[in-house]
C-alpha cells in the first residue's frame, strides 16, 4: 500500500455553479457542478484510484485486498467492507432545499444503510451568503406538517451569516440547508439518503415541481435541536486544531507554513488529509511520497506510523479519521 488519490466523482445540480472545475485545476467543460465526491463508497458511485501500481481499482476492491491495513482493525469489525465516510466539495450557485438526514436506526429499517451526520468547513462564500442548520425554536410534527403545506417552514429555522472557516456540526435529524454563493467541504457518514423538506417551489427542466418527502422526514426531524451547530476554534499556525469529534469521525484544522510530522503510531484507523488551499508534499515512514493541491484529497492507510507533511508556502489541510 501507499498513499492514494482517487478520481473525482463529478455531480451535476440544478443548484450547482462553475467553482469546482476551476478551484480542482480539472480539464473539464462540464456546466453546474454542484458537488465533486472525493472519496466515496456509496453503492453506485465508489471511487476509483487514480494514482500508482493500483490506479483503476476501485474503492471496494481496494477495501477487500487490504481489509484492516487500509481501515483499522476495530472499523473493519465495525463496518465490514464498507467505508464509512464520505467527502465532498460542494458549489451552491442557487439555495439548495431545506432537507433532513436519518438516523442510523431510521435509515437501516427503511433503507438497509447507515444514517448520515455530516459537517461543513466553509471554504468561501459570497457577500450576503447563509446556511441553515437547526430549528430556531421547537416545533411539533403537527406545526411542521402545517408549514410545509403553507410554504412557511423557513420561519421556524436556524439562518447563519458566513465567512472562510466557519465550521458545523450537521447531525442527523437536523433540518438544513446551503445557501447560494456558499463554497464548502462537507465530510460525512456514507449515505445518500436525504429527505427534501422544502425547496422554494423550484420546477426541473421539464417544468415540474420537484418531490418533496415529507412524511418521511416527518420521522428524522429532532424538533427538539435547536442549538447552535457552529463549532467555534481558533486556529493556531504549525499545529493541528481539532474542529469536531463525534461518534462518527473527528476532524482537525491544519494551516502549516513549517513542515510538521503527524504521529499514528497509536491510531488505529485510515486518515483522510482534505486540501482546501495551498500545496504540500506528503512523506509516510515507508518512503511513500505524493503531493497535495487544493481541491486534492489523499487517503493514508491504518497501517501508516507516522505522516510528515512538507508545506510549499503555505497549505490549509482538514485531517479526519473514525
Amino acid at each position: 500500500m501507499y498513499l492514494f488519490k482517487f478520481e473525482p466523482i463529478l455531480k451535476q445540480t440544478i443548484w450547482g455553479g462553475n467553482k469546482i472545475i476551476t478551484y480542482k485545476n480539472l480539464d473539464s467543460d462540464l456546466q453546474q457542478v454542484g458537488e465533486s465526491w472525493e472519496l466515496s463508497d456509496v453503492p453506485g458511485h465508489e471511487s476509483i484510484v487514480a494514482n500508482g501500481p493500483l490506479k483503476g481499482l476501485s474503492f471496494p476492491e481496494l477495501i477487500s485486498r487490504f481489509g484492516a491495513s487500509l481501515v483499522g482493525r476495530e472499523n473493519l469489525v465495525r463496518f465490514g467492507n464498507r467505508f464509512p465516510l464520505l467527502v465532498k466539495f460542494i458549489d451552491a450557485r442557487k439555495d439548495l432545499s431545506i432537507q433532513v438526514h436519518p438516523d442510523d436506526s431510521l435509515a437501516r429499517s427503511r433503507h438497509n444503510c447507515s444514517g448520515k451526520n455530516e459537517m461543513w468547513y466553509v471554504i468561501s462564500a459570497e457577500p450576503g451568503a447563509r446556511l441553515c442548520s437547526g430549528l430556531s425554536r421547537h416545533i411539533t410534527p403537527d406545526e411542521y406538517e402545517e408549514r410545509v403545506a403553507s410554504n412557511t417552514i423557513e420561519e421556524v429555522l436556524q439562518f447563519h451569516d458566513i465567512h472562510p472557516g466557519d465550521v458545523f456540526n450537521i447531525p442527523s435529524g437536523c433540518v438544513h440547508s446551503i445557501g447560494a454563493g456558499v463554497f464548502l467541504a462537507e465530510i460525512q457518514q456514507t449515505s445518500d439518503i436525504t429527505y427534501r423538506i422544502y425547496d422554494f417551489n423550484r420546477r426541473d427542466a421539464d417544468g415540474n415541481l420537484r418531490q418533496l418527502h415529507t412524511e418521511l422526514a416527518k420521522d428524522a426531524i429532532n424538533y427538539n435541536l435547536t442549538e447552535n451547530s457552529k463549532s467555534i476554534y481558533t486556529p493556531v499556525l504549525n499545529q493541528p486544531v481539532e474542529l469536531l469529534s463525534t461518534p462518527y469521525f473527528t476532524t482537525s484544522l491544519y494551516k502549516l507554513t513549517e513542515p510538521l510530522m503527524c504521529d499514528y503510531s497509536e491510531l488505529d484507523s485510515f486518515v483522510i488529509m482534505i486540501c482546501t488551499e495551498g500545496s504540500a508534499q506528503l512523506s509516510d515512514d515507508k518512503d511513500n511520497r505524493i503531493s497535495i493541491a487544493q481541491g486534492e484529497t489523499v487517503l493514508i492507510p491504518a497501517e501508516t506510523e507516522s505522516l510528515y507533511i512538507y508545506p510549499e508556502d503555505k497549505v490549509t489541510l482538514l485531517e479526519s479519521w473514525v
